[in-house]
């Protein structure tokens, strides 16, 4: 009788320990275990990193790591670490904070505006674990050109503007891969014969839509501008478009930080390739990114008989056009009045 009373004390013993022991387990497994007063953070696992790489990484936002080491070897992360984006979310629990470091968020890329494949470069290298060189490397592949009809000065037009969706560790070649397969989506069968209703190859649509792009801001002027730049191709004239003289100046002096909004005589007889007062025809390569409306007004463009446009001092931000040189002559005279009386210099 004793003994069953010894056996019976000591197995509540042991069962209150068990209890007890489990019950700390419990609390390390589901407890809040983050140390950031934020919402929710951002962490970032580098391409290669071990566990011994990740737990530097979290150690600025877990408060007790020792409990999340337990869970982390019990669901077998520290042999399984992954690359990439992840989001912790603050009062996360152990499990969860296991579970959110398997789970790479990607990274809304959104780009448009920019003047140079350098600048995107650079924009994109902001936003993902390749770098600049690397893309700037992936973009001008001889390869890569040479197997999809591009060369270093017209690959450019492979970006099409859009909010996408990639990996923060995409590599440099993923992430150019990427691109050419949404620009081969962009470019469907319709809009390649628009292309070539207008004469054109889908580079050259690109290349000539940079140009509307940069004339004007105003996106239901654009079609109109569009006209008059193909009205003149099929004249064989000069485009005598300012953005690309702008866009030689800026690349003569290497330097695409410099506002430039007054071009000179000396300007349009400048030797380059870039410069359509001298050469007949579309430059080399766009000079700059092309959104959507610049590129649609180039496939589906105003037909006009315009060879002629100016800047309106009366509707800023639009244009003034004409279909004979006379009339342009006093279009132009009144804006170049109206810029001299501005002070504008340069």
């Amino acid at each position: 009788m004793k003994l069953k009373k010894i056996i019976t004390l000591a197995a509540v013993a042991v069962i209150s320990v068990l209890l007890i022991y489990g019950f700390i387990l419990i609390s390390q497994i589901f407890s809040a275990n983050t140390k950031f007063e934020e919402k929710e953070v951002y962490v970032y696992v580098p391409t290669g990193a071990n566990y011994t790489d990740v737990k530097k990484i979290l150690e600025p936002y877990i408060k007790n790591f020792d409990n999340f080491e337990l869970v982390a070897s019990k669901r077998s992360y520290p042999e399984n670490v992954k690359s990439g984006r992840f989001l912790l979310k603050k009062d996360m629990n152990n499990i969860d904070l296991v579970r959110a470091m398997r789970s790479n968020v990607p990274v809304k890329l959104a780009f448009n505006n920019q003047e140079r494949l350098e600048n995107f470069a650079g924009r994109v290298g902001s936003e993902i674990e390749a770098d600049s060189i690397s893309l700037m490397k992936a973009f001008k592949d001889p390869e890569f050109l040479a197997a999809n009809g591009f060369n270093e000065e017209n690959v450019f037009a492979m970006f099409i503007p859009n909010t996408y969706e990639v990996y923060w560790n995409t590599s440099a070649e993923k992430f150019r891969d990427k691109m050419i397969k949404e620009y081969h989506k962009f470019w469907t069968p319709e809009r390649i014969e628009e292309a070539k209703k207008q004469g054109l190859t889908p580079v050259q649509v690109s290349i000539l839509a940079s140009i509307v792009h940069k004339e004007s801001v105003k996106k239901d002027e654009r079609p109109r501008i569009a006209g008059v730049y193909l009205n003149r191709l099929r004249l064989e004239m000069p485009l005598q478009a300012d953005p690309t003289v702008i866009y030689a100046l800026k690349l003569r002096d290497n330097n695409f930080d410099q506002v430039i909004k007054r071009v000179f005589y000396n300007d349009l007889i400048m030797k380059s390739p870039y410069n359509t007062y001298v050469n007949i025809g579309l430059p080399p390569g766009p000079i700059a990114m092309a959104d959507i409306t610049a590129l649609e007004a180039v496939l589906n463009p105003e037909k006009n008989d315009y060879i002629y446009f100016c800047a309106s001092v009366d509707r800023f931000g639009y244009h003034e056009f004409a279909s004979n040189y006379a009339e342009h002559t006093k279009n132009a005279k009144k804006y170049s009045d109206w810029i001299a009386s501005q002070g504008v210099t340069r």
